[in-house]
């Protein structure tokens, strides 16, 4: 099981203008080069919402890792207790996600349903994710928050910058041909390279990659 942090990293119960401050102040705490060892096992993250958006559902589902077959799997449910704030969902959504992560074993390697790096504060929740649980995280994104790229190839697996300025903050990867693509970037503890080449393993004939395809399902069930 993943044990709790001696400290939490921070309280809940801050109005948005601290939300963004806070993770002005969290960012530069974020690693973005390698330190991950073997990857055995994948947990994928995803969350939904429930009663008209006042019950946040959250979903964690572990994998074997290569195989992809699912081990474990939590769900739960709180009510919602931060307002839809874009940029602010790891605000919205962690409160759910972080106990799920309680009840289940340790995993290696975690992709998230949302923004690493990529983000104007650089803190997007799987950044957020990686710095409380202190496991390597990953961005898995269907769409884009910031910054912008060129045309990316059609062949599966290439991949085009996602630059902010001149700052690379991503990548915008083919996972399937004819396809739309994913937009990767760095949670925690994983370089973008890495990243990319992580998420393609765990990626078979979908557009998603396998652990949050069966997080979603949890999560929208």
């Amino acid at each position: 099981m993943i044990a709790r942090r001696r400290r939490p990293l921070h309280g809940w119960d801050l109005a948005p203008k601290e939300a963004v401050a806070l993770q002005r102040s969290l960012c530069g705490s974020v690693e973005t080069c390698d330190r991950i060892g073997r990857v055995r096992t994948v947990a994928g993250v995803d969350v939904g919402f429930e009663e008209g958006g006042a019950v946040t559902r959250a979903a964690v589902v572990l994998l074997d890792f290569p195989g992809l077959t699912v081990i474990d799997s939590r769900v739960e449910r709180i009510p919602t207790c931060f307002p839809y704030v874009p940029g602010l969902l790891s605000f919205r959504e962690l409160p759910a996600i972080l106990p799920a992560f309680r009840r289940l074993p340790r995993p290696d390697l975690v992709l998230v349903d949302g923004q690493g790096r990529a983000h104007p504060r650089r803190m997007g929740i799987a950044s957020h994710l990686g710095l409380w649980l202190d496991v390597p995280t990953i961005g898995v994104a269907k769409t884009r928050l910031c910054g912008e790229h060129g045309r990316v190839p059609e062949r599966r697996g290439r991949w085009a910058p996602l630059l902010d300025g001149e700052e690379c903050i991503g990548a915008v990867l083919r996972t399937r041909r004819g396809v739309r693509p994913v937009y990767v970037s760095t949670g925690h503890r994983v370089a973008l390279e890495s990243a990319v080449r992580l998420v393609m393993a765990c990626t078979t004939r979908y557009r998603l990659p396998e652990p949050i395809r069966a997080a979603h399902r949890l999560a929208s069930a």
